[in-house]
């Protein structure tokens, strides 16, 4: 078991490059979760580049399959208690749904855990003074 809670978390792909840190937002939910992991519509290859460029160990992955088949299979292979879907949109909260997963949008996951969005981090760039990049 990884993490402190009987639920298995999986993040949208699209949710979850928008975040600041995906890395730390993985390393943060396995402390309360025991599975985590990623599911798409994209190409098995996209996945894994995102997955690797950001040091994401995860428990599993939609693969080549779409994220309706891709949760009911993860359902399928891991027993807890809770199943929760982080995604960015009307769509997901509407697959949650159907396949029996409670949805959780990535903006109210974030508040909640305290991660930052991609979005803060890009205002605050702006408040900040010009990096100057013509300095040896």
């Amino acid at each position: 078991m990884n993490g402190g809670s009987d639920m298995t978390l999986a993040f949208e792909l699209e949710a979850l490059t928008e975040l600041a840190s995906p890395e730390s937002v993985f390393e943060d939910a396995r402390g309360w979760s025991e599975y985590i992991g990623v599911v798409s519509e994209k190409p098995t290859y996209v996945v894994t580049n995102f997955t690797r460029k950001n040091r994401i160990r995860q428990d599993f992955f939609s693969g080549p399959r779409g994220k309706a088949e891709s949760l009911e299979g993860v359902k399928d292979q891991f027993d807890t208690e809770r199943y929760v879907f982080i995604g960015a949109g009307e769509d997901d909260s509407d697959l949650a749904e159907d396949v029996g997963w409670e949805y959780l949008g990535i903006e109210d996951a974030a508040e909640s855990a305290d991660w930052v969005l991609a979005t803060s981090v890009d205002s605050e760039d702006e408040d900040s003074d010009p990096v100057r990049d013509d300095w040896p």
